[in-house]
């Protein structure tokens, strides 16, 4: 088991660096966001799994995560009718 927490802690590990390396793309940003929520959902299974408890929580977050993603993308899909690419640098509303 610990083992598994150790594959999950490099999965988000792995995760936010490559989500503070890719800045100028919105759309490897998004995918390295969402497999950071991947790894979360993973390591809080792995702790409801151990602990015994109900997995209500899970389906939660799912439907918070999916909520995000789906923002992100209709951000990166009215960025790129306006702009014309998904360079974070030309949405002049963020900086």
């Amino acid at each position: 088991m610990l083992l598994m927490f150790l594959v999950v802690c490099f999965m988000f590990f792995s995760g936010i660096i490559v989500f503070s390396s890719k800045r100028k793309h919105m759309l490897l940003m998004l995918l390295s966001l969402e497999f950071i929520v991947l790894s979360l959902y993973f390591n809080i299974y792995l702790y409801l799994s151990c602990q015994g408890y109900e997995y209500f929580f899970l389906m939660v977050f799912l439907t918070m995560s999916v909520c995000e993603a789906v923002l992100g993308l209709s951000i990166l899909v009215s960025m790129i009718r306006v702009f014309g690419n998904d360079y974070v640098m030309s949405f002049s509303s963020l900086w």
